[in-house]
């Protein structure tokens, strides 16, 4: 496989470059300094992040994580006091009961702590490939592994890199084409872009940095 026909390197480097002017996407920035950035609150932050904004995730997790951010303090509180402080995040009261049912099974099974495991990630009740993917990417800063959001799904279909229906499979095949060199930085590059630029509806292909390496596959309307 030529992957000088993908343009990766440029890709990348024209990503990097334009999207300094924006804030990184909540898991990765560096102005929580109030919340002690470890595997678990890493985890925290992403089962609160699910069908919620930036903002509202960011607010919600530096409540509870600030004060109460290992599995032994968050047992210590109510289903309600969480609900409390999680609010007004999506579905909070059923993640206030799961973040409560996760930190019991850490403290029972882990030794409260957040297994580097991914497999074992996944056998906690609500964390899927994305979740578990962002946790060892960002919590456990391990290498190999690619979280993949609705952006990073989407933009490597419409650039046409690959041809995939569900982020599972993207995952998969952005696995045998992408150099492992840029696995690190790509769900921060491309949830950032996804967010900015290459919006679901309507993208800013005018503006966009890397627009002569997209084919905008599905594109039927752009600004």
């Amino acid at each position: 496989m030529n992957q000088n026909q993908f343009h990766f390197k440029e890709i990348f480097e024209l990503l990097n470059k334009e999207l300094k002017k924006y804030n990184k996407p909540i898991l990765s920035q560096s102005k929580w300094d109030r919340v002690i950035h470890t595997p678990f609150t890493t985890l925290i932050s992403c089962i609160l992040s699910l069908r919620t904004k930036d903002e509202v995730t960011e607010q919600a997790s530096i409540r509870l994580l600030e004060k109460y951010n290992t599995p032994l303090k968050i047992v210590k509180l109510s289903s309600n006091q969480i609900q409390e402080l999680i609010y007004p995040v999506g579905f909070y009261k059923v993640k206030a009961q799961r973040i409560k049912d996760i930190s019991k099974i850490l403290i029972k099974d882990y030794n409260s702590k957040v297994p580097v495991d991914f497999n074992e990630l996944l056998k906690l009740k609500g964390v899927g490939r994305k979740t578990a993917n962002i946790v060892m990417v960002y919590g456990h800063k391990k290498n190999g592994f690619i979280p993949i959001d609705t952006h990073c799904h989407k933009i490597p279909n419409r650039i046409g890199w690959i041809k995939t229906k569900t982020p599972e499979e993207t995952e998969r095949k952005l696995k045998k084409i992408l150099p492992k060199m840029y696995w690190d930085d790509f769900n921060r590059l491309f949830v950032k872009f996804g967010q900015t630029i290459c919006v679901p509806i309507s993208p800013f292909c005018s503006m966009c940095p890397i627009d002569k390496y997209c084919k905008k596959v599905s594109v039927t309307r752009s600004r």
